[in-house]
């Protein structure tokens, strides 16, 4: 009889354990499903940077003073070819430690190294030893007569960077340029089908694409997750090409940055040099602008 009622015990406990498991087992895609669904729902995060080249009159600490004070999360710094002296300040006199320190005492996360030409080779290590970060270089310049061949050329030339910036933990972003291979929106889904290397992907300028005439975004969204910086740049003369002195609207810029999951920052940008008191008012313009383009988008 004893056995029997343990058999029978038995029995209704694996019963009851598989009706459990076959009730998690139709639970857990609901689960799923909601908790994708609150992921989709969640409010987009802008976070903002800038490139040091807005105070390239400024040795590298009061640049990074002055961009932390106006509230930027992280930097962008350039070199002396830009003429602009902060890279070239931090390889001979900082080193990645200095870096580091300088960054923490301003509370200031290191975005990018705009490194063109040659140059991201010249500071990879640089770059890796100060925590690592993205490199933004150009594509090739010229005519191109066949978009898709010369675009593979391209990422195949490529390759002994990206071996580089996978030793020294960084990404390289490719900016779209006038007269460039990367600059039409037909070279931005030919780079986006032929690139295969998560270390590499487009660092997007809407100025140029603007002087192209083609839609800002559109490229987003053809870049999708491949884009890793934005320069919140706009085509004008001067102070006009920041956001909120010249006349884009970047609302609906910052809407295809949040639908196609962007999560770099947002930089605002300009050419030029203004005066280190001009620039900084115009980058707390800029900084309120796009906040307001946030909410105004309810992202």
């Amino acid at each position: 009889m004893n056995c029997e009622f343990n058999q029978l015990s038995s029995r209704r406990e694996f019963l009851g354990r598989a009706v459990s498991v076959a009730a998690a087992a139709v639970a857990a895609p609901a689960l799923l499903r909601v908790g994708a669904a609150q992921a989709a729902d969640a409010p987009w995060t802008m976070r903002l940077s800038t490139s040091s080249v807005q105070f390239s009159s400024l040795p590298v600490e009061k640049a990074c003073e002055q961009i932390a004070a106006l509230g930027f999360e992280a930097v962008d710094f350039w070199p002396a070819n830009f003429q602009c002296p902060h890279l070239d300040e931090i390889e001979k006199r900082l080193g990645p430690e200095g870096l580091k320190d300088l960054l923490a005492k301003h509370k200031l996360k290191l975005y990018a190294f705009s490194c063109y030409g040659l140059g991201y080779p010249r500071y990879a290590e640089l770059l890796g030893k100060a925590g690592g970060g993205v490199a933004v270089r150009e594509a090739r310049y010229g005519k191109v007569t066949n978009l898709t061949a010369e675009m593979k050329t391209f990422l195949e030339q490529l390759k002994p960077q990206i071996e580089t910036a996978e030793k020294h933990n960084s990404r390289i972003a490719i900016e779209n340029h006038g007269d460039s291979l990367l600059n039409s929106l037909d070279s931005f889904k030919a780079f986006a089908d032929l690139n295969q290397s998560p270390l590499v992907g487009i660092a997007l300028a809407p100025y140029h694409l603007q002087a192209a005439r083609a839609s800002v975004e559109e490229a987003i969204t053809i870049a999708g997750k491949q884009l890793l910086f934005f320069y919140a740049w706009q085509h004008g003369e001067g102070l006009n090409q920041l956001p909120g002195i010249g006349p884009t609207d970047f609302t609906p810029w910052l809407a295809a940055l949040a639908k196609a999951g962007y999560r770099e920052y947002v930089n605002p940008f300009m050419h030029g040099h203004p005066a280190p008191e001009v620039m900084a008012k115009s980058l707390a313009t800029s900084r309120d602008y796009l906040r307001k383009c946030r909410d105004k988008a309810a992202l």
